[in-house]
């Protein structure tokens, strides 16, 4: 059975709460996704391979506990086997990790990293 991104989602930020966590506040960082042609999870196809390549990164992200909660919620866009990761994480070397379970998955030449550092708290 397949479950709607948007309810996995809520589901996260939910266990969160309940973890006494805060969810990260990314306002300003997808306010530019409104833009045209800007790459988002609404804009990629439906296509088998890129939705199991999105969820082995995903999966790698979530099941390493040393990353951040904004880490775990980087936006992951594959399409036509190129993936482009976004959004914010806390540190460079989050990035770096990130990226490299990204290149695992699909390979060096098909990951774009457009993951971003946030300013800290």
């Amino acid at each position: 059975m397949r479950i709607p991104l948007f309810l996995c989602q809520a589901v996260l930020a939910v266990s969160m709460l309940a973890g006494g966590q805060t969810a990260p506040d990314n306002t300003g960082t997808n306010s530019r996704d409104r833009e045209s042609g800007a790459i988002t999870a609404d804009r990629q196809k439906m296509d088998q391979a890129d939705q199991e390549t999105a969820r082995r990164i995903r999966r790698l992200l979530v099941t390493d506990k040393s990353l951040s909660l904004y880490a775990h919620n980087a936006k992951i866009v594959v399409r036509d086997g190129m993936v482009t990761l976004r959004g914010p994480v806390r540190s460079e070397e989050e990035k770096d990790s990130v990226a490299r379970k990204a290149i695992l998955i699909a390979g060096a030449d098909k990951v774009v990293n457009q993951l971003e550092v946030a300013p800290p708290k």
